[in-house]
C-alpha cells in the first residue's frame, strides 16, 4: 500500500475521520473478500462449462462454422464464448450451444453458505 505524504499535520477532526474509515474497512474487508471468492468460484464454474461445451463440439467433429449454422449465432461470438472473451453469456446462448452439440443445459439452485 502506498503511503500518502502530506506537507501538513492532520487536524483532530481529519484524524478521527480517517481512523473511523480505517476501522470500517477493517470490519467490512473479510466479507468483501469472501464475496469476491464466491464470485471467482462462479466464474470458474462458467469457464468449466464452456470448456465442456467446446469439448462436446470437437467430439462431434463440428467446426465453429458448423455451429453457426446449427445455432444461428455469429461465428465470432461463438469463438469469443469458447475463449472466455465473452464474460457474461446469457442462458439462452448456453442452451442453444448445448442443444447444437447434443447436450442439455441443467441449472440447479443450492443453499447459500
Amino acid at each position: 500500500m502506498k503511503r500518502i505524504l502530506r506537507n501538513r499535520r492532520l487536524t483532530r477532526e481529519e484524524a478521527v475521520k480517517y481512523k473511523d474509515i480505517r476501522q470500517k474497512i477493517s470490519r467490512e474487508l473479510p466479507d468483501l473478500i469472501e464475496r469476491h471468492q464466491e464470485r471467482m468460484t462462479a466464474l470458474d464454474q462458467l469457464h468449466e462449462l464452456l470448456m465442456q461445451l467446446k469439448a462436446a463440439r470437437e467430439a462431434k467433429g463440428l467446426s465453429l462454422s458448423d455451429l453457426t449454422e446449427l445455432t444461428g449465432m455469429d461465428r465470432s461470438a461463438l469463438s469469443k464464448l469458447e475463449t472466455g472473451q465473452r464474460a457474461n453469456p446469457t442462458v439462452e446462448t448456453l442452451v442453444r450451444y448445448a442443444e447444437a452439440v447434443g447436450k442439455r443445459l441443467v441449472v440447479k439452485l443450492s443453499d447459500a453458505k
